[in-house]
């Protein structure tokens, strides 16, 4: 069977203006800069975050140019608090408040769990679950207090489904969509609600970089559609989930996926 071809972007309708939202880990091509991009473009006034601050003044700049407004933006690195700590309360600075926070840090590669290193897992681990969850702690005080306000995190379909080559990634993103659903739970009562994507495969710059191809052949061969989504596709349905079109939905992870477990 072809591949089906990628569809066009669908036109913004407002559907985030006069929120604010904090993205982290957007400097670059993948799916954290078009969730800003798409962010910006529905309305909100977004805060870009990243670890890298060469590249993330020359994304934020970029957005800035395309929608004709300044786009704020911190330096972070999910795995030290304190940074974390930080960013929270320079967004609440920059922003006045935070509406909309998604947790977009990760990182991953293909190596079957026997050769992967202490050095390798504990990377993984405290990039892409232990940030995520350094994010909520500094972010849901903030929420909590006003009331109301939406953690969206970006997970896996491989913390769902067994792929030969990532344990350790399958690992951390199990643990990201648990973390979802408790997170949500204790948010609940005040207002506050915790979703998660979960993309099958959004093949983009650094996903090809820390890949190995045969792996990304293979995926790519197995979904229905016999093509990778558009990093955009990822953000549309983030933006879903921060909207008030996803009012009653929390503790949820969805899938942005051609093919289920």
């Amino acid at each position: 069977m072809p591949a089906a071809a990628a569809p066009h972007p669908p036109e913004p309708c407002g559907l985030l203006a006069g929120r604010t939202v904090v993205v982290t880990a957007a400097a670059g091509t993948g799916i954290g800069f078009a969730t800003a991009r798409r962010c910006a473009l529905e309305g909100a006034a977004v805060l870009l975050s990243d670890r890298h601050e060469g590249r993330l003044a020359q994304y934020a700049g970029r957005l800035a140019d395309e929608i004709g407004a300044p786009v704020a933006r911190v330096t972070c690195d999910v795995t030290d608090d304190g940074s974390v700590v930080r960013l929270v309360s320079e967004a609440v600075d920059a922003l006045g408040h935070v509406d909309v926070w998604v947790n977009n840090a990760g990182v991953g590669f293909t190596r079957n769990v026997v050769d992967t290193t202490e050095e390798e897992w504990r990377r993984i681990i405290d990039i892409s679950l232990s940030g995520t969850f350094r994010c909520l702690r500094a972010v849901l005080p903030h929420m909590i207090e006003r009331g109301s306000g939406v953690v969206v995190n970006v997970g896996s379909v491989v913390g769902w489904r067994a792929e030969t080559g990532q344990g350790a990634y399958a690992a951390a993103k199990a643990g990201v969509a648990a973390l979802t659903r408790c997170a949500a739970l204790e948010a609940a009562p005040h207002g506050v609600r915790v979703n998660a994507v979960v993309p099958s495969l959004a093949l983009h710059e650094n996903v090809v970089k820390v890949s190995d191809p045969q792996f990304l052949a293979e995926i790519v061969s197995r979904e229905p559609l016999r093509r990778a989504a558009e990093p955009w596709e990822i953000a549309n349905t983030i933006v879903f989930l921060a909207s008030d079109l996803s009012s009653y939905l929390t503790g949820e992870s969805l899938a942005v996926s051609s093919r289920h477990p």
